[in-house]
């Protein structure tokens, strides 16, 4: 690609590098690496970058992906990060794509260039500088953040997991807590080793699950100055009456009664009214004294997008797309996954933030794509609901199955709901890497996990 010359360093604004369209093949750029962006550049790139048909760019601002419903496991320490991260250099080179490390932080419509941030590693160093890249077809996929609702304290001293290094950090803290109280003199504090995990949806009700399965597996390498029953304490708050408050009943009330019978603490009708250094506040005055804080309530979608050249964006930054998912607005930006903000009719509401969602949105744009390269009106996007499910340890798994699926709906749990929601995943993998490929890394993970410890120690 043709590069301008580089700007006088008393002009940081202006992009040393701009990558303009190709008017010989059509220009396709992802923005973001989540499930739905990288399973829309694989399958883009086999098809078209492979073959010169189109050139496919996926841009992140992470140089590697994991599947964020895993990410509650590598927070616990139960799934060792580097056995499920694919590397996105590696990826696009294997399905003909091209990937750009950084992260969008403008837009300018007219004249389709995108502006993307300079990056930095660890020391400060310049890794790549202010860059402008253009497309004829833009795909926005760059998923969700937690929303802390403005809760006082949440940014300064309580852990999201958002990213899978969010969730590597709070596994490290995690031990290093364990560490520090197994070495200290005096006995353990009872708000010590407290956990507290601020919302009751999938991600708080798994963590807190998955957490209880291995903490207790931490101490057991030699901290034997922790009694696990009697030292390390769970908790779970949720502002509704219920946890899960989005699933049915039935699926509520089973994983509040497994949580409980393991030793969790599950507290309902709890609002935060603020986050402290040592623990949390409800507005009804209570405080929990707690070292560590998750905060798992609520998402909405990055900040730059209510910024991108007038795009319409909901009040959590989604931005609005028509049933062909197109921004409202400019038929050449589509968007998709949790950022976008998709009219669902058979509910009236909007499809849901769920890996599900992304994964079926994802198929779509590969066919819509195809239509628009070839001039050819585009088709609606139609959400088929399978259900949801949620991971309550390695071996028990609870939710409602539902749609095309079973022809109804169905409340699972135990095994059989387990074997479901590791499917969603093989599915997942199965679009970035074949039958083969999935097939073998799986045989792989099943031999390294009958050799390796049972939690990670970061």
């Amino acid at each position: 690609m043709p590069q301008d010359p580089v700007p006088p360093d008393n002009d940081p604004s202006t992009p040393s590098l701009v990558e303009g369209r190709d008017p010989s093949r059509h220009q396709i750029v992802i923005v973001g690496a989540g499930a739905g962006g990288l399973e829309l550049a694989t399958r883009l790139g086999d098809r078209y970058g492979r073959r010169g048909r189109a050139q496919v760019t996926l841009i992140d601002r992470s140089r590697s992906h994991v599947w964020k419903p895993l990410l509650h496991e590598v927070a616990a320490g139960s799934m060792d990060l580097h056995h499920h991260e694919v590397d996105l250099l590696a990826q696009a080179h294997w399905h003909g794509f091209r990937f750009r490390y950084g992260e969008m932080i403008g837009l300018d419509r007219t004249g389709k260039m995108l502006l993307i941030a300079p990056t930095h590693d660890e020391d400060g160093q310049l890794i790549t500088p202010l860059r402008s890249i253009g497309y004829d077809t833009l795909v926005i996929a760059v998923g969700a953040r937690s929303n802390d609702f403005g809760t006082p304290g949440v940014r300064e001293h309580a852990f999201t997991l958002d990213t899978a290094a969010q969730a590597a950090r709070f596994n490290r803290r995690l031990v290093n807590a364990c560490i520090r109280a197994h070495a200290q003199p005096g006995t353990v504090r009872p708000e010590q080793l407290h956990v507290v995990i601020i919302g009751g949806g999938a991600t708080g009700v798994e963590l807190a699950a998955e957490l209880q399965r291995t903490t207790p597996a931490v101490v057991s390498y030699g901290l034997d100055r922790i009694n696990p029953g009697k030292d390390i304490h769970l908790t779970v708050l949720e502002a509704a009456d219920r946890l899960l408050p989005v699933l049915p009943d039935r699926v509520s009330r089973s994983a509040e009664e497994l949580l409980r019978s393991r030793g969790v603490e599950v507290v309902t009708g709890a609002r935060v009214a603020a986050v402290e250094s040592g623990g949390v506040r409800l507005t009804d005055g209570r405080f929990l004294g707690s070292e560590l804080v998750v905060w798992a309530a609520g998402v909405k979608a990055p900040e730059v997008l209510a910024t991108l050249d007038g795009l319409k964006t909901n009040p959590i930054n989604q931005l609005l797309v028509e049933p062909t998912l197109q921004v409202v607005g400019d038929p050449d930006v589509f968007a998709l996954g949790d950022c976008a903000s998709c009219h669902w009719p058979e509910t009236g509401g909007t499809v849901p933030p769920r890996a599900q969602a992304a994964h079926q949105q994802a198929a779509h744009l590969v066919r819509q794509i195809k239509r628009r390269i070839a001039g050819q009106p585009l088709t609606a996007f139609r959400y088929r609901d399978f259900g949801s499910l949620v991971s309550l340890g390695a071996y028990s798994t609870v939710g409602s199955l539902m749609g095309g699926l079973v022809g109804g709906s169905l409340v699972v749990q135990g095994l059989f709901a387990r074997l479901m929601y590791l499917s969603l995943y093989k599915k997942h993998e199965l679009a970035l890497h074949g039958p083969i490929k999935t097939t073998l890394d799986t045989l792989a993970r099943m031999i390294v996990h009958r050799t390796e410890p049972r939690v990670k120690l970061h």
